[in-house]
């Protein structure tokens, strides 16, 4: 490799060429002068050499030279002066010198303001049961029992049959014929009343909350949620500047006497009446009736977030809150996530066909439309019926894990745990007694491999019941004991 660096006039290493680069060289001479304008090595008006002499000092030809001066000169570091020669620009700042991309900089955080929407999330961490699979994650489906065949055939045809109107921006509502089969089996299999003007496609459930919080919610709103509760709920809450009201879960579901003793006049609530996370409640018949009318009388919005309802063992799907609703106050969130895959970030809202335009406007502001081939293909997966089979053979799947992850837990704690919420989902929790602090297990089983959650970082009051949320969704019969007898020992005193 041969290189060279020369010094200009005092300034030393302004310039640095390698002939055995694969950047062209007229880019290097670009770049050695650009870094150390910025870099205040170079300050304004200074001259620099002619494209001739600094050729012949590079020993390079005069080409790429003239081809560097020529693109520092429109981007404005450089000026020429007619019969003086090539300067640095007189009117780039020469007190404040800032720093290239490749040169370490302290920062002063105190001056790099951020919205304060912004500033008061937590720091984001990308959670370690992320990055790997393992037992007990939450949320995580058997991800090698998903037909993955047929949906790389699918994906493969609509690239075949691709047409240039598909390369357009879409409707900020999402692609007509997936609304129609999603409201086909929201209607038939979920009690949802809905047509596909009311649906909206989304990316995954988590923009569906973030988008109905824009739109329902202002700055300042307070809004009911569950004590302990999904805690992207708070996120978006915390984001949107608005007051999260706890309210307690027992055994019923949200306890609504409670919400109205805490805030009578809250502008909406977020509720997982079918199968509450993480506690795995449904919520009573009475309790989803309170709701509706506390609703209609506060003139309050209900987000419904039906997540995983497709997977209920012991009994028929619970039908949904919004199929209740005469009063168009329910807006209704669903995904396919769980039952099928998270990376695919397909979510779907229902909305009351009055707001169906204001959300719309948002979602547009926002990020314009969904795209395009993920709507397309999972339209014609669920049109040929390999969502219904996929659904119908995972079921007795996830049951007999869910029957054989119960009598483990029984079988190695006793009465010690109570397990909770095994009705349905692909998770369930565990209260278990003398259990001082849960997250400093849960951390100490994830350098074990060990992903399961603390229930007490699920609450945002100060009262939190310590216990684990273990899902079973990816994990393998054979692991559930082992995983079960490593949990207990790791609560050995």
């Amino acid at each position: 490799m041969t290189s060279f660096k020369i010094h200009l006039r005092g300034v030393p290493n302004v310039i640095s060429v390698d002939r055995c680069a694969a950047k062209p060289l007229y880019q290097q001479i670009y770049d050695s002068f650009r870094t150390r304008i910025i870099d205040g090595q170079l300050r304004p008006a200074r001259l620099v050499p002619s494209s001739r002499e600094l050729a012949r000092e590079l020993r390079v030809s005069r080409l790429p030279v003239l081809n560097a001066y020529a693109q520092l000169i429109a981007e404005g570091y450089f000026e020429s002066r007619a019969g003086a020669g090539t300067f640095v620009a007189s009117s780039l700042p020469g007190a404040a010198k800032g720093r290239s991309a490749n040169v370490a900089s302290p920062i002063i955080l105190a001056n790099r303001r951020v919205a304060k929407e912004a500033a008061r999330l937590p720091r984001y961490e990308r959670p370690s049961w992320a990055a790997s699979l393992g037992a007990f994650q939450v949320g995580q489906p058997d991800l090698h029992r998903f037909p993955i065949e047929i949906w790389l055939r699918l994906v493969a045809r609509y690239s075949r049959s691709m047409r240039v109107k598909a390369l357009q921006y879409g409707d900020a509502l999402g692609r007509a014929d997936l609304r129609e089969v999603i409201a086909t089996y929201l209607r038939t299999s979920r009690g949802v009343r809905c047509e596909p003007e009311q649906i909206m496609v989304v990316s995954g459930s988590q923009q569906a909350l973030d988008l109905a919080t824009r739109v329902l919610l202002d700055v300042g709103s307070s809004a009911w949620i569950e004590e302990p509760g999904y805690w992207l709920v708070h996120r978006v809450l915390q984001a949107r500047g608005c007051r999260a009201m706890p309210v307690p879960v027992d055994d019923e579901g949200l306890d609504v006497s409670a919400g109205v003793k805490l805030a009578r006049k809250a502008r909406g609530v977020f509720v997982a009446p079918s199968h509450q996370y993480p506690l795995g409640v449904t919520m009573s018949a009475s309790r989803r009736l309170q709701l509706l009318e506390w609703a209609r009388s506060a003139g309050a919005w209900i987000i419904e977030d039906d997540y995983d309802s497709e997977y209920r063992y012991d009994t028929m799907p619970i039908a949904s809150l919004q199929g209740l609703d005469t009063n168009g106050r329910v807006i209704y969130i669903g995904s396919f996530s769980k039952v099928m895959f998270p990376s695919l970030r397909l979510g779907y809202l229902v909305i009351p066909p009055d707001l169906v335009e204001r959300f719309a406007a948002m979602r547009e502001t926002m990020d314009i439309c969904p795209a395009d081939i993920a709507q397309a293909v999972t339209a014609e997966f669920i049109r040929e019926g390999h969502f219904a089979r996929h659904i119908r053979r995972m079921r007795p799947i996830y049951a007999e894990r869910r029957r054989v992850l119960v009598a483990e837990i029984q079988q190695q704690f006793g009465d010690r745990a109570t397990v909770l919420g095994d009705e349905a989902g692909m998770h369930l929790a565990i209260l278990v007694r003398r259990l001082q602090n849960d997250a400093k297990i849960a951390s100490k089983a994830a350098k074990e491999s060990l992903w399961v959650s603390a229930l007490s970082g699920l609450y945002l009051g100060g009262v939190r019941q310590q216990g684990f949320i273990l899902g079973f969704g990816n994990t393998n019969l054979s692991q559930i004991a082992p995983a079960v007898q490593q949990l207990k020992k790791l609560l050995a005193p």
